[in-house]
């Protein structure tokens, strides 16, 4: 499982960076390729055979075995210009456990997920930080200095302190391997998307990506979101190329299905991509259909605990710190609302 991180520079991300951006249409549209904080530990990573059946099924892994192109996916997700990109071990904001590169865990266990689905043969695989170290072909022995030098560094200086450094630090892997590894995670991320939607395979380029990018983001926490999964694998599904208006009507409450989800309020530049991908005709005019999906996505909004009277919120894309003139601003306010 590859933990979605608040820290991808949504990455997301604010998404970026990507071959094209979004909102310009690809040169051939027709073309069918495209908590809690925890607690410091001395574990160093869990020693894995080079040839367990995650390591080759990620090693097997093709890029013709989907539509879209995964290079592009690749530059979406590194995130160069934000914390998202990091080529040193910094602990994760929330947990504390060490991630590299755009975000890719170092001490995750494999652990058990089992396909619930009998209508779809293709098993999730959750393996472990040194089945995806391994896969990218990096030294395992590599990986074990780097945890021991990232928990020395977590007991030594605290969250926070090590947090301020994050810039400073000096890289433990190069450019190149921190490639290797976000497209090996990448990988893991669409063999579970082909897990959780037995359609994968009929799903357009876009499609593909959006699931694929899900499940990168969120890893086992997609589970959670019943209704989505429900609709993608409903018998009504359709995957034709001459879309009906109920074709559309289908697809945007798929798309409704993400919109209304808290994790699209609060992460709402990279849900608003994301979510337009799942369009059908993304591809013809890929703009218009993240404005379609803006138009409707509301932000999440900031409760002010204090100075204000209870139930009073303000939306967190605009809110900004009080200036010295911000109670003369908003009398002004009142008195044009009274007037």
């Amino acid at each position: 499982m590859i933990v979605f991180r608040t820290n991808l520079g949504l990455a997301m991300v604010v998404l970026g960076g990507a071959v094209f951006m979004y909102g310009q249409a690809p040169s051939d549209p027709g073309s069918p390729r495209l908590a809690v904080p925890a607690v410091a530990t001395e574990a160093a990573a869990i020693p894995v055979p080079t040839a367990t059946p995650a390591v080759q099924m990620l090693q097997s892994f093709k890029n013709d075995n989907v539509k879209f192109d995964v290079d592009l996916l690749m530059n979406l997700l590194a995130d160069r210009k934000h914390e998202g990109w990091v080529l040193a071990a910094y602990p994760d904001p929330k947990t504390g456990q060490p991630l590299i590169g755009a975000g890719v865990s170092l001490d995750l266990p494999a652990r058990e997920h089992p396909q619930s689905d009998p209508l779809n043969p293709n098993p999730f695989l959750e393996a472990a930080s040194a089945e995806l170290w391994q896969a990218a072909g990096l030294e395992p022995e590599r990986l074990n200095q780097i945890l021991d030098d990232f928990h020395q560094k977590l007991i030594a200086w605290g969250m926070h302190d090590y947090r301020s450094q994050i810039a400073n630090l000096p890289s433990q892997i190069t450019e190149a391997e921190a490639n290797q590894l976000l497209r090996v995670a990448i990988v893991q991320s669409i063999l579970n998307a082909r897990a959780y939607c037995r359609s994968f395979d009929q799903l357009t380029p876009w499609q593909q990506m959006a699931l694929s990018q899900l499940v990168f983001q969120m890893g086992t926490n997609l589970e959670e979101f019943t209704q989505f999964l429900e609709l993608i694998n409903s018998d009504a599904a359709p995957f034709s190329r001459k879309l009906a208006s109920a074709d559309l009507a289908y697809w945007n409450g798929v798309q409704k299905s993400l919109i209304q989800s808290q994790w699209a309020r609060l992460y709402r530049v990279r849900a608003i991509s994301v979510i337009a991908m799942l369009d059908p005709r993304y591809n013809q005019n890929p703009r218009m259909a993240e404005r379609r999906v803006g138009a409707v996505l509301r932000p999440a909004v900031v409760h002010r605990r204090r100075g204000r009277p209870a139930g009073q919120t303000q939306l967190a894309s605009t809110a900004k710190p009080a200036g010295p003139h911000a109670a003369g601003v908003r009398h002004r306010a009142r008195s044009k609302r009274k007037a």
